[in-house]
Formats: structure tokens, sequence, C-alpha cells
């Protein structure tokens, strides 16, 4: 075995126990490079990633909790892995081969990533694996028949891989035995700088368009231009050049919490979507995804009153790319359907590569 697979390890130590008495796993992958990636068994949340700046010192870029109990009322969605179908759908409701559904509403008077119960609040079986190339962990669930409302058995499984390029992997993969729709995302909140705000980070999305939203973030169903309007992240800006513009979009998200539809080349799968930059620190992250879009949330509703890891979750304090389907896809028959039938593999996958400049 080479020396670079040795530096690779995969750890794991108790984080708490859940009210009715199940423990809850911490997994710790780490890199040749000092890269440490923190991962529950719980939600399948990410809640800590140590990346290096470009003196080679250490920062956490996430937010997250350092106990278990933050994390049972986690509305924030800090970390966390999220399904069935991530973002919103109006009112709860949808159409399928003719037969209307009523989903749980958390986020009055719509439903937000999953619901209630969701993927974020459920223990996963975790398996870690170790090999030459990389360290990870598997997890694995079945969803049941008619959770927080949405239709059959859904068997998930997720691959979380660090390697020693300093790239975060997340393989997404689905069955069911009736069609249902399906979303899976990551939430993780990002701060290259470890803290702060992130107004001064540098974001770039490939992404000619958007989907503009009414005021419950309900997208109208127009895929609009980004060029003219805060919403042109093609080449590099700083997040704080038009977070506070007078756009009328803006003023609706308090700020970007907008889906991007990003630019693909006929048949490209997996491409970059987002690349964001700490100057500071030097600090580089790249977003590549098999995913039509992304969901740019830049903090607007942590409000200070969360605390975590020693410092609080602050107004505009970390960001969300989160790859995804658009929002309410399934009542939007023009937009990439999110509708997995019996037969039918959902395949994907998101990489979160770090570097310095």
């Amino acid at each position: 075995m080479s020396n670079e697979a040795l530096a690779l390890s995969v750890s794991a130590a108790p984080f708490g126990v859940l009210p009715g008495g199940s423990p809850v796993t911490a997994y710790t992958l780490a890199n040749r490079n000092g890269m440490r990636v923190k991962v529950l068994d719980f939600g399948a949340i990410i809640s800590e990633i140590h990346v290096p700046d470009r003196d080679g010192v250490l920062a956490d870029v996430v937010l997250g909790f350092d106990r278990i109990e933050p994390y049972l009322a986690n509305s924030a969605f800090l970390g966390a892995l999220i399904g069935r179908f991530g973002n919103r759908i109006a009112k709860g409701q949808f159409s399928l081969d003719g037969k209307d559904y009523q989903l749980a509403v958390n986020n009055a008077p719509n439903h937000l990533h999953g619901g209630i119960q969701g993927f974020h609040q459920v223990l996963w079986q975790a398996a870690p694996f170790q090999n030459e190339e990389a360290v990870g962990i598997t997890f694995t669930r079945s969803s049941p028949d008619g959770e927080d409302g949405y239709p059959g058995k859904l068997d998930v499984t997720v691959v979380y891989e660090l390697n020693n390029d300093n790239a975060l992997t997340l393989r997404y993969h689905a069955v069911t035995n009736q069609a249902t729709p399906v979303n899976l995302t990551n939430h993780s909140y990002f701060n290259l700088a470890g803290h702060g705000d992130i107004l001064g980070h540098e974001l770039m999305i490939n992404a000619d368009r958007y989907t503009p939203v009414d005021a419950g973030s309900i997208p109208l169903g127009e895929l609009a231009e980004v060029a003219g309007t805060p919403f042109d992240l093609r080449a590099p800006v700083a997040i704080g050049a038009g977070i506070d513009s007078e756009h009328a979009q803006i003023a609706i998200g308090r700020g970007y919490d907008h889906n991007f539809v990003l630019n693909k080349q006929a048949g490209e799968s997996l491409s970059l979507a987002a690349v964001a930059r700490e100057p500071q620190s030097g600090r580089v992250m790249q977003v590549y995804t098999e995913e039509p879009g992304v969901q740019f949330y830049s903090g607007n509703f942590l409000d200070g009153s969360q605390q975590g890891k020693g410092r609080a979750n602050s107004y505009r304090g970390a960001f969300c790319l989160e790859t995804q389907h658009f929002p309410d896809s399934p009542n939007h028959a023009h937009f990439p359907s999110s509708i997995l039938r019996p037969g039918e593999v959902y395949r994907t996958q998101t990489i979160y590569r770090f570097s310095v400049e």
C-alpha cells in the first residue's frame, strides 16, 4: 500500500444519544493534506470540514453543532442530507399519474426539504470504507410508502467520499416501487474564511438563467436571463455587490435564495456549476454536479440565535450551493422531470473540491 493510502483514514466516535435511546456516531474522514470531514449518521449531516488556507492553516468552513441536541431542531437544515425533495413544493401538493398528493406542510404554506420527518431527521445505516484512492461513508435507508406524504417505498444509498485531491464527492442512488418525486441534495453552509460574514467572498455560477419566484419562494415558471441583473454571476463577483440590490427578486429573498439554471453542453453530465473564493485566506471551492440547477442561498435568515461550535450562526455568515432539480418541479411540466419510476435508477453526484490561490 502506498504512503498516500496510509495517510487516508476514517474513524468513529460517539456523538450523543437520540431521545429514543439510539446512539449517534460521528465519522471523521481525513486525507494526507490534513483535510478532515466529520459526518454524522443522524441526518447524514456534514458537521465539520477543515481545509487549509494558503499558509496551510486549517479552518472549519461549514456551520454546524458540536452536540446532537441542536440538530434535533435543525430548522436551518445545517449540513444535512435533504430528501425526498430538496427545496419547495407549492402548498405541498402535486398530481402524478392522475392522482393528487398532499405532502407535509412545514414552511407554510409550502412543503420544504422533504417535510417534517425528512431525510435530515432520521438515523441512517452507515458503513465506513477505505481504499488506496479515498475514504468515505456509505449511508443507506429505506423510506417507507407515505413518509411525509410521498408515494412508494424509496431505497436510498448516498456515498460521501474524500480523496487526496481535497475533493469531497457525494454520490446519490435511489430506486422506488411506485412513481415518486426525488430530488436529493446536501444543505451545507460554507464560509471559506471560517468566520465573519460572506460578503467579501467572490462567487461564479455557470448559469445564463435563473428561476424567479413569488413571495413564497415558489418558481413562477419563467427561466429568466441573468444578464443585466444582480443574478449575473457568470464572472466572479463579490457576494456583497448585489445582495442588497433593489431588484424585486432580491427583495423577495432578502438577498440571494434562488435556483440557477446551469449551463450544460450537449451530452454533458458532470460539469462545473460554481466557484467560490475567499480572498483573505486564499481558499477556493469548486462545485461540480450532474444536476441541472443549483440553489444559491446567502444566509439571509440566519440571525445569530443559534450557537454552533463556539460561534453564532450569524446573519449572512455562510452561504449554500445546493445542487438540485428545480424547486416545485412536479408542478412545472417544462422543468427537468424529478419523477422516478419503478425500474428506473436515480443516480447523480456532486463534488466539492477545495484548493488555495
